[in-house]
């Protein structure tokens, strides 16, 4: 069963940046047609953040011109650039990703803390 690994969760500051990393745990899972990610805040669901589908980025409006969501195809790793973070930015983030036949592939999640 393929899964997503995620990296690059912490504790910042409101204003400061992180940068999560995802990769597939099979490296000859290649080429979805959809890679991205899902926060979930406590007590909350889990909601879309950012996503690549057919090599276009979509943002949610809560973080749109501040996260910025980027593929390296040569290291089949997908990027979630995290700038002027706030504390409601604050929940356990999960990679994803669809081809275009079998289930979504889902990360363990990473936390992302931000203190005010």
């Amino acid at each position: 069963q393929v899964e997503m690994m995620e990296s690059g969760g912490g504790l910042v500051q409101a204003g400061e940046s992180l940068r999560l990393a995802c990769s597939p745990s099979d490296r000859t899972f290649t080429n979805p047609i959809t890679v991205g990610w899902f926060r979930q805040a406590p007590g909350k669901e889990r909601v879309v953040v950012a996503h690549i589908t057919y090599n276009k980025a979509y943002y949610s409006d809560a973080v749109k011109g501040r996260f910025t969501i980027s593929k390296d195809n040569a290291e089949n790793t997908v990027y979630l650039q995290m700038n002027n973070l706030e504390p409601d930015d604050t929940g356990v983030y999960y990679c994803y990703a669809d081809q275009q036949v079998g289930p979504r592939r889902w990360g363990q999640g990473t936390q992302v803390t931000v203190s005010s």
